[in-house]
């Protein structure tokens, strides 16, 4: 496949959505946690249309609660990838080295990337990703599994991510609107920190509050893209 041809592609969007209505450090009743759980992912559904991704992407995934699996996900890209250029939004919870699916309990980690990752080695037509945006918790340590199966560009919590909103609204409205990927990131990151700093005040020492600190984003990738980008 030439590269013209390869850029004649239109755009696919996967989402991967699994709240799991996990508070980090807080044990919640089972209907408090379903009814975060529910109202979390429809909030993020809600934010793709009302900023345009619809009409941006030629094509949305979304897979959510039982689809929020490692088969899923990498059929998806595999699926995807091969009639078009593939963003993806990681809006789950992580852990080192991990994306967390379904219920909590369907940890998509090496056991899921790793074939896959072989599989790209062996025949990089496999795959066309583009940028990979996530607010999951530790993503900083699955960003160099993503840019060796292809990716771009990519983001990264150093480690808990405190920080879901307004990071994923700020990134999304900036990243649909046409900015580069790592203007939107940072911007995302600013205003969170903007905000959250008027709650979360500075240590004796006066650095940033512990939890702005772990959810620092970090911008990895070979480069910079716009949405827009051939």
């Amino acid at each position: 496949m030439s590269k013209h041809q390869n850029y004649q592609k239109p755009l696919a969007l996967i989402v991967f959505l699994e709240n799991i209505g996990h508070i980090h450090g807080l044990h919640l009743p089972q209907w408090v946690m379903d009814l975060i759980d529910f109202s979390t992912e429809e909030y993020a559904k809600l934010l793709l249309r009302l900023y345009g991704a619809y009409r941006r992407y030629d094509k949305i995934i979304i897979l959510e609660d039982k689809q929020a699996t490692g088969s899923a996900l990498v059929e998806s890209l595999l699926r995807a990838s091969q009639t078009h250029r593939v963003d993806v939004l990681l809006l789950v919870h992580g852990n080192r080295g991990c994306l967390i699916g379904y219920k909590g309990k369907e940890l998509v980690g090496a056991e899921t990337f790793q074939p896959l990752l072989d599989a790209y080695r062996q025949n990089p037509a496999l795959l066309n990703l583009r940028m990979v945006y996530g607010i999951n918790c530790y993503g900083s340590t699955l960003t160099e599994t993503w840019l060796a199966l292809g990716a771009q560009a990519v983001n990264g919590a150093l480690g808990i991510n405190w920080l879901p909103e307004p990071s994923l609204s700020v990134f999304l409205y900036n990243w649909l609107k046409g900015r580069r990927y790592s203007q939107a990131v940072q911007r995302s990151n600013q205003q969170a920190n903007q905000i959250w700093r008027k709650i979360l005040k500075p240590d004796p020492m006066g650095d940033d509050h512990p939890w702005l600190q772990s959810s620092r984003q970090i911008v990895f990738g070979v480069r910079d893209i716009t949405i827009d980008s051939l």
